[in-house]
């Protein structure tokens, strides 16, 4: 076990450069394996239980049980967070996902692939939010943006990776064969080298806490204090947290519905999967710079621009008709996702004080996450009432705008 001395409490991106790797290697395997399931799951579900013809519904029901448990598992990662620490909540998220490449080798039924994903809910709520609150606690304020965009580069490009490697793995091992060795790889490497390289941040923050003049003794700290403080109290703490939850309608429409969408047009799933990663690869690679630009020049202005480019993005894809439409429409979604996905984290962060940040950062998270689930309910439902796939499109278009004005007004 490495021990941290106090004269290693230095804060800042350089002094602490080596930990700010391996996180971020960390978040890069988290985001592989979320990645895994974004291209060949809606295939999986059509090949083996024939989901994908039937009820658009139904299927979404995976990427709803993915969203309630990992927006609950956040709430609960941050709390555990500031008494656990870091590291012990990291690891404990890789050994919950050992069972999930299984699950979907010997799936029998969809209940199966639904308690995978039940899992990997988990995996995400507690891994993810380790990557992000730990690299947090060692740099410094100026850099939160900056930090936070590394964060989220590092995720999504696994999530972009990812998904292009199992659509090829895929095709070529069979579909339960490539998400079984694909997965175990990505755990067993994500284990040994948290175990190995990773330090505990805890110490950065409790001495930020003593130091900060902000801080003051009287201060509720309770994660329900902060919950409610979040949720309705503090109404630019509310307006950046609607944001966060309805941005998620759109990933849960590119997890459940591109799929599906692209494969009936193209009839190529690695085509499909190209699209599809091309919206990924941008958002992760754009949050390189977004994140710092954040830092230059405010959080809102961008946060706003993400939010209605994001909206144009997701209105293009069915007025496109062919593979260079669809992948401009990709590429100005994951672009607008960049401007708002990192810098709506960092507006959070500068909101919360060092005693109850990581409380913070998990109940954004949970509302953030549980957008997955009322989005995906709501693209399902659309599609079913409709029996139109682009209804799913216009529904998340209309609420992404509403939640863009009023971010705009209140945030």
């Amino acid at each position: 076990m490495i021990n941290v001395t106090s004269k290693q409490k230095t804060f800042g991106l350089a002094n602490n450069r080596h930990q700010v790797a391996h996180w971020l290697m960390q978040v890069f395997f988290v985001g592989l394996m979320i990645g895994t399931t974004r291209v060949v799951i809606t295939p999986f579900a059509e090949q083996e239980f024939g989901l994908a013809k039937d009820s658009l519904l139904l299927l979404s029901t995976f990427v709803i049980s993915f969203g309630v448990v990992k927006g609950s598992i956040n709430f609960v990662a941050g709390h555990w967070a500031e008494r656990l620490g870091r590291k012990p909540v990291h690891i404990l998220g890789w050994l919950i996902a050992l069972p999930i490449p299984l699950l979907f080798y010997f799936a029998q039924s969809w209940s199966w692939v639904v308690a995978a994903t039940l899992l990997l809910g988990i995996n995400q709520g507690l891994t993810w939010s380790m990557t992000q609150t730990s690299k947090l606690d060692i740099t410094a304020s100026h850099e939160r943006g900056l930090t936070i965009g590394l964060n989220e580069f590092a995720g999504y490009t696994g999530v972009a990776l990812g998904g292009l490697v199992s659509a090829y793995v895929s095709q070529w091992l069979g579909l339960k064969t490539g998400l079984l060795i694909f997965g175990l790889a990505i755990i067993s490497a994500a284990l040994i080298l948290t175990w190995l390289s990773i330090l505990e941040t805890k110490p950065w923050t409790e001495q930020q806490a003593q130091t900060t003049s902000q801080q003051t003794v009287s201060e509720p700290t309770s994660s329900w204090h902060v919950f409610k403080r979040m949720s309705w109290h503090d109404s630019r703490l509310l307006a950046i947290t609607q944001a966060g939850c309805v941005e998620k309608f759109v990933d849960a429409l590119v997890w459940v519905v591109y799929p599906v969408y692209l494969y009936q047009k193209t009839g190529d799933l690695t085509l499909t999967g190209w699209i599809i990663s091309i919206y990924g690869l941008v958002w992760g690679v754009s949050q390189l710079i977004t994140g710092h630009w954040s830092d230059r020049f405010g959080r809102q202005r961008l946060n706003v621009s993400g939010m209605a480019m994001t909206t144009l993005g997701v209105i293009m894809m069915p007025l496109m008709q062919s593979g260079l439409g669809w992948s401009v429409s990709a590429a100005i979604t994951g672009f607008g996702m960049a401007l708002l996905y990192p810098n709506l984290s960092a507006a959070i962060v500068d909101l919360s004080q060092p005693a109850w940040r990581a409380t913070a950062i998990g109940i954004y998270r949970f509302w953030r996450d549980i957008g997955y689930a009322i989005g995906a309910f709501v693209l399902g439902l659309s599609a079913f009432l409709f029996q139109d796939l682009t209804a799913a499109f216009w529904a998340v278009g209309m609420s992404m705008a509403i939640s863009t004005v009023w971010l705009a007004v209140r945030g």
